[in-house]
């Protein structure tokens, strides 16, 4: 089992990418993953996830949601 990493930031604090292909945007964090050292940011990193049909989404198709970050990517706004 990974050991988890102290974080800088938390759950609903606004911040800023400083490195990587989303330099420079902001958003807030939704999810803060210590194990694996990434974070979730709202807005941020989209990328499009095939899924199945099941009960929610009765048809399929494609859902586009939010990916991690690395947590030494991002600073607080």
């Amino acid at each position: 089992m990974a050991k988890a990493i102290k974080t800088h930031v938390k759950k609903g604090d606004d911040v800023v990418v400083i490195s990587g292909n989303h330099k420079g945007e902001k958003g807030r964090i939704l999810q803060v993953l210590p194990e694996k050292g990434h974070v979730i940011v709202e807005g941020v990193r989209m990328i499009k996830r095939h899924t199945k049909p099941n009960q929610l989404n009765p048809e399929g198709g494609i859902i586009e949601r939010e990916g991690p970050i690395h947590i030494s990517n991002v600073k607080l706004a």
